[in-house]
């Protein structure tokens, strides 16, 4: 039985294994159930009191003693319950301070904001906000020059990118350097056709240029250039040369 699941709770492995030993020995003492575990009374008992309050756990009295037993395994679908409302909740009250949160950042000016990213972890962060970025933009199309070597690194770190860039109704045009490359939907493209294909992808998206290549040891890396200004002067040149290889 895989009980990994139970950590997605929030429950801890302590908690896991109180709430499993009382499953498995009903009702019991925090003495007993202390030996059990092989956890300090103190600890049981504070463990038991939080189960208390997740709805777990209950207790009653006998005689001069105090019983624990775990609640029916079907509490855990109400712990679920409980935490997607709170999420959803936190969802909507997020949604309404973002743009407060947005004027902060404004204030300090638009500054360029570099961040780095390695290996297909750290792509794979660049191609998510980009998605991210242009599902949140009125205008949602952004603007790419396309490498096949740097395009390999890409699929491999997101290979279902293509589909959910669709899925989510984005658009992108694409200036290939070399050969190479097709039409996936949602997208138009045109090559410059040169004779050397560069190792560099570069993505103008939301007010932010991303460069995915590779280091000297072929790992994959990244830059995000946050900067409205040089997202801008990107956006121009590359309209230009749109226009010039129609």
């Amino acid at each position: 039985m895989d009980l990994s699941i139970l950590k997605k709770l929030d429950l801890s492995d302590k908690e896991i294994k109180v709430y499993l030993k009382l499953l498995e020995n009903g009702a019991i003492s925090v003495r007993g159930l202390s030996e059990l575990t092989g956890l300090n009374r103190g600890t049981t008992y504070d463990i038991l009191k939080q189960l208390q309050v997740l709805g777990l756990v209950s207790y009653y009295h006998q005689e001069t003693k105090q019983k624990f037993v775990a609640e029916d395994p079907e509490k855990l679908l109400k712990l679920v319950k409980d935490r997607e409302e709170k999420l959803s909740e936190a969802k909507v009250k997020i949604n309404e301070i973002i743009p407060e949160l947005r004027s902060l950042k404004e204030k300090e000016g638009d500054r360029p904001v570099t961040k780095f990213y390695e290996g297909k972890t750290g792509v794979r962060l660049i191609l998510e906000d980009v998605l991210d970025a242009m599902e949140a933009e009125a205008e949602k199309e952004y603007y790419v020059y396309s490498s096949t070597k740097a395009s390999e690194a890409i699929n491999s770190a997101f290979p279902e990118y293509t589909k959910e860039r669709i899925k989510r109704k984005i658009y992108v045009k694409v200036i290939s350097l070399a050969e190479g490359g097709k039409m996936h939907g949602l997208d138009e493209r045109r090559w410059l056709k040169t004779s050397e294909d560069a190792a560099t992808f570069i993505i103008m998206y939301a007010g932010k240029c991303a460069f995915i290549s590779r280091d000297l040891s072929g790992n994959p890396v990244g830059v995000i250039i946050e900067n409205r200004m040089i997202y801008e002067t990107q956006k121009t040149l590359f309209g230009a040369l749109w226009q010039r290889i129609s």
